[in-house]
């Protein structure tokens, strides 16, 4: 079944057109024709690691093609959240789009491989995987037949971990705290597995959570634990390393077959510059934000993660539902010990 957007062409396309009637205007390629111009939509802010690799990216792509490609940037979820955007792609009204692993899940199950506790031991190990066409190219290309989509690869969300109002060591210090969690059945039962109550809840409804006793705690990346102010609430941020998000670069498949060999091949070249810029960005927003968070008062936990690994293991294989998972998960634990 198709993907449909849930809001019309129409708006779409006045939202793009009012947009970029704001923006600065191209330079015509090389001949004097008018560039094409590609529509990524985004849903993090302009100071988000990503947003700053991609506007490098149709820097490059600009000056590669001779003005043939022009990238349009559209942060701040303003053509949609990412259920809508996934569905204007898939119709080819926009792109390109930044998507978390969790949509398209929704639409291929193994996609789900990746969202499993602890099949990346870190960020190094996801991008080896992720980005390597053996392991990933059937699962990336699964999606053009009914859906118009290609998969280009990811950006890491870093690796999550526990924080909390206490000192977590141990499953057992887990046992009647109430942690956040996305609402999926991998992160309610993750969260059970490892000792506590998982307690779904929307991501800005958090902080006054815990300042209130609703919640006793969450799990996220240094950045957004920074960001949100969460060490205000929940000074304790504990390195359990149960998983490394990710979120995916998709494709409208129709757009990617318009180029000629040669933008092809330049784009693809871009976008491997992108990817690899937005893990030193990544980096540096990480460090930046333990600093910060330090400074204003948090305690950054190192502990025997063993004891949540034996629980965690078990609980990814039980989700593995066919061979083609097994084999996915299999090959990218495999990688972390090339």
């Amino acid at each position: 079944m198709r993907v449909r957007p849930l809001i019309t062409s129409a708006a779409c396309a006045a939202a793009i057109a009012s947009l970029a009637a704001c923006g600065t205007s191209a330079a015509p390629a090389i001949g004097g024709e008018a560039p094409v111009i590609l529509r990524l939509a985004l849903n993090q802010t302009e100071k988000h690691p990503s947003y700053v690799a991609l506007t490098g990216f149709g820097i490059r792509l600009q000056q590669a093609t001779g003005g043939r490609y022009r990238l349009d940037v559209f942060p701040n979820e303003v053509l949609g959240a990412q259920q809508e955007v996934l569905g204007l792609t898939s119709d080819g009204i926009i792109d390109l789009a930044v998507i978390s692993g969790t949509q398209l899940e929704n639409i291929n199950p193994d996609f789900r491989v990746f969202n499993l506790p602890r099949v990346f031991d870190s960020v190094e190990h996801q991008m080896k995987v992720i980005n390597d066409p053996a392991v990933v190219g059937d699962l990336y290309r699964s999606l053009e037949g009914d859906q118009h989509l290609t998969v280009l690869g990811g950006f890491t969300q870093g690796e999550r971990n526990l924080y909390t109002k206490k000192p977590i060591n141990t499953p057992a210090d887990l046992a009647g705290q109430k942690i956040r969690v996305q609402e999926s059945p991998v992160m309610l039962r993750m969260i059970t597995t490892m000792g506590g109550s998982p307690t779904p809840m929307s991501y800005g409804e958090v902080y006054t959570a815990m300042q209130s006793g609703v919640l006793d705690g969450a799990e996220n990346n240094e950045v957004s634990y920074f960001t949100q102010k969460h060490y205000e609430v929940a000074p304790h941020y504990t390195y359990t390393k149960h998983l490394v998000g990710l979120d995916y670069l998709v494709a409208n498949s129709e757009t990617l077959q318009k180029m000629s060999p040669e933008d092809r091949a330049t784009f693809d070249r871009e976008w491997t510059k992108t990817y690899e810029e937005f893990v030193t960005l990544w980096d540096k927003a990480t460090k930046d934000a333990i600093e910060g968070a330090t400074a204003e008062g948090a305690q950054f936990h190192q502990i025997d993660t063993a004891p949540f690994d034996e629980r965690l293991e078990p609980l990814a294989r039980s989700f593995l539902a066919n061979p083609t998972q097994q084999q996915l998960y299999d090959r990218t634990r495999q990688a972390a010990t090339r």
